[in-house]
């Protein structure tokens, strides 16, 4: 077994945290588009939608991609959209260049969260992999949170559009996990028409959550999107069980169950990024101020995988997921208390919590998932999970957007301390099921 998984789970992770840092940063620079670009600070918010979109629907492709050609050349391919849309963005001369350069950027980007992944599963096993996890999801929470933080000093010295072109610094990441990227897939040939199909029905379901802050027609188009996709899909995957999205992969309690209560964890953590800065830039905070107060988050990520490796093997990952999901439920309803009151300290405590749940819920949600399939569709189940996962995060950053002006930004907090909650229900019956009975469907 490999002896370099420190250096490895740090170095994805902090990719993991620029495609984070992708939205956290670019939340600073949202108000200032509108006098240069001649847009309502509304209207720039698309910046963020669609790069959530794109990221969030393009994880599942990446992943089947890895499953059939090895991981080297997908990752390249996120990282080079990544970082040429980061690019395009920082010199974008219109709202419309900006938003297309946006939707190739989270392209790219969806490429890490499942690949990163993906490359601890393969390479690690055992409580190393547990470990490694735990770290590449600390590193990113920890990177993410700098976000606003890095974004106000940039643009403090350099203007909006520099924020736009932070994911550029994961091009210096690539040269030094290069040997680790597997080159080696099955070798057949992408299900093209699996794929699209899977993307826009995610993307339906994306722009679905995000409708309460975006309007009717936006609304409208995802729910066409999901209308016609789930019976296309439905009837592709019983066509082509082997295709894109794998029917052994779909039928399997423990990814799909995993990550819907896996989902509750990033809904907590995006809406405490936009939350928090939102209820102390109204109280005349300034951006780096904000940025400050997430720092106790980043201290907090030199502890967070050996906990979360031990929370995972002393209880299993299936039920780290269920924690998880109960912390972040709790740090929701700490951070309601601290909107309301407009005060930091309750905010940075919700913070810290719901960074803790972050660090250990990811890591949960790829050990149940890695564990619970054959190695052939392993990327794609990962990216399934993934994709779920990070739609999580679309709700949590609609509820506050959407539920925010009409309940408050407290009220709109306390709606999503349900969510963890409910979602454990999804865990139950994986719950009473043993490890050893989880590794034998897999075949592990």
């Amino acid at each position: 077994m490999p002896t370099d998984s420190r250096r490895i789970s740090l170095l994805l992770g902090l990719l993991f945290g620029l495609t984070g840092m992708g939205s956290a940063s670019a939340a600073i620079a949202v108000p200032l588009m509108g006098p240069d670009l001649g847009i309502t600070t509304a209207a720039a918010t698309w910046t963020i939608t669609v790069y959530i979109l794109m990221l969030a629907v393009t994880t599942a492709t990446y992943g089947r991609l890895a499953d059939l050609m090895g991981i080297r050349i997908p990752l390249v391919i996120g990282i080079s959209l990544m970082t040429s849309g980061a690019v395009a963005a920082a010199l974008a001369p219109t709202f419309e260049v900006l938003l297309v350069a946006r939707l190739i950027q989270g392209a790219g980007a969806g490429a890490i969260p499942t690949l990163g992944a993906t490359i601890v599963t393969a390479r690690y096993d055992g409580e190393i992999r547990g470990l490694a996890l735990g770290r590449l999801a600390a590193m990113a929470a920890a990177v993410s949170a700098l976000g606003p933080l890095a974004g106000g000093v940039v643009e403090a010295a350099f203007g909006w559009r520099a924020v736009l072109a932070l994911p550029v610094l994961g091009l210096l990441v690539v040269p030094f996990i290069w040997r680790a990227l597997t080159r080696e897939g099955t070798g057949a040939q992408l299900d093209i028409l699996g794929a699209v199909l899977v993307a826009l029905t995610a993307a339906g379901a994306v722009l679905l959550i995000q409708s309460p802050s975006t309007g009717v027609a936006v609304a409208v188009a995802g729910a066409l999107l999901v209308l016609v996709g789930v019976p296309a899909v439905t009837f592709w995957i019983r066509r082509r069980p082997d295709g894109f999205l794998p029917i052994d992969v779909v039928r399997n309690p423990t990814v799909v169950r995993s990550a819907l209560s896996a989902s509750a964890v990033p809904a907590a953590w995006f809406a405490s990024l936009i939350a928090v800065p939102a209820v102390l830039l109204d109280h005349d905070w300034e951006p780096y101020q904000v940025g400050l107060l997430l720092l106790p988050c980043v201290a907090l990520s030199a502890v967070l995988p050996r906990l979360a490796s031990r929370v995972i093997s002393g209880v299993g990952p299936v039920r780290a997921i269920g924690i998880a999901a109960a912390v972040s439920s709790v740090a929701m309803l700490v951070a309601a208390l601290g909107a309301d009151r407009a005060d930091a300290t309750l905010l940075a405590v919700a913070l810290v919590i719901v960074c803790a749940a972050f660090g250990i819920g990811q890591p949960a949600l790829g050990a149940a998932v890695g564990s619970a399939v054959h190695e052939h569709v392993r990327g794609v189940a990962l990216g399934v999970a993934t994709l779920v996962f990070m739609t999580g995060g679309s709700i949590g950053s609609a509820v506050v957007g959407g539920l925010g002006d009409i309940l408050g930004v407290g009220g709109s907090l306390v709606v999503l301390a349900a969510l963890p909650l409910l979602s454990l229900v999804a865990l139950v019956p994986e719950m009473r099921r043993s490890p050893a009975a989880a590794a034998g469907r897999a075949g592990v």
